[in-house]
C-alpha cells in the first residue's frame, strides 16, 4: 500500500519477542484478532460497497456476507505470489458480494429491481466512478492510521512519540529527543520497537 511506505522504518533488529501476527490470529479463531481485523478493514469494505452503488442498508448486508465469506474461507488465503495481497484478496470477495446482491434484485418481482439493478451490476467489475474512487483512495489512506491506531495503546506515551515524530512527521532524532528527554539513541530504539511491531502484527495485511 503506497501509504504504508511513507513511513520511514530501518533494519535495525529489535530484540522484541515472537508475537504471532494479527492474520495468524485471525486464522487460529482468535476473538480478540477477529474484532482487530475486522474494525481494520470494515471501513474499507464498506467505501467499496458504496463505491459500486449499494445503499446504506444494503451495503450493511453485504458487509455481513463479506465478512461471513472471510471466516470461512481466511485458512485458504496464501500469499503465494507477491501480488497475492490480503487486500486485493477482500476486495474480490466484496466484489463477488456486490455482484451476488444485484443478481438476487434482478430476480425479484418486476418493479423491485428490473433494469436499475442491471445496470448497477454492470458497474461492479469494472473501475469506480470518479468520485467514488476518491472516496476509495482515502480510505486506502486511512488504512494505515487505524493501524496504528490499534497499536498505540501498547506503548508508553513518550515511546509512541518519538516513533511518530520520526517515522511519520520525519524529524530528525537529534531533534525529537531533546524534545522528549530522552537520548537520540533511545528514540532511535522507540521507532525501532513499533515499527516491528506493526509489521510483525500488521504487515501481512498492509502489503
Amino acid at each position: 500500500m503506497k501509504n504504508a511506505r511513507t513511513i520511514n522504518g530501518n533494519d535495525q533488529a529489535s530484540e522484541m519477542g515472537t508475537h504471532r501476527s494479527l492474520l495468524d490470529g485471525a486464522r487460529a479463531r482468535d476473538a480478540a484478532a477477529w474484532e482487530r481485523l475486522v474494525t481494520l478493514y470494515a471501513p474499507l469494505v464498506l467505501s467499496w460497497c458504496r463505491g459500486w452503488g449499494l445503499k446504506p442498508d444494503d451495503a450493511a448486508d453485504v458487509f455481513q456476507e463479506v465478512f461471513q465469506s472471510v471466516a470461512t474461507h481466511l485458512d485458504g488465503f496464501r500469499r503465494e505470489r507477491p501480488s497475492d495481497t490480503f487486500r486485493g484478496w477482500l476486495r474480490t470477495i466484496t466484489r463477488n458480494k456486490v455482484n451476488d446482491h444485484f443478481r438476487r434484485r434482478e430476480k425479484e418481482p418486476a418493479g423491485v429491481g428490473g433494469s436499475e439493478a442491471r445496470d448497477l451490476l454492470a458497474q461492479v467489475p469494472g473501475a469506480l466512478p470518479t468520485d467514488e474512487v476518491v472516496v476509495a483512495d482515502e480510505a486506502e489512506g486511512a488504512l494505515l492510521h487505524r493501524a496504528l491506531e490499534l497499536l498505540r495503546a501498547e506503548f508508553e506515551p513518550k515511546t509512541w512519540q518519538a516513533f511518530w515524530q520520526t517515522a511519520v512527521e520525519g524529524r530528525a532524532a537529534t531533534d525529537v529527543a531533546a524534545d522528549l528527554s530522552m537520548s537520540p539513541g533511545a528514540v532511535r530504539v522507540a521507532k525501532s520497537r513499533v515499527l516491528h511491531r506493526l509489521r510483525t502484527d500488521l504487515g501481512e495485511l498492509l502489503d
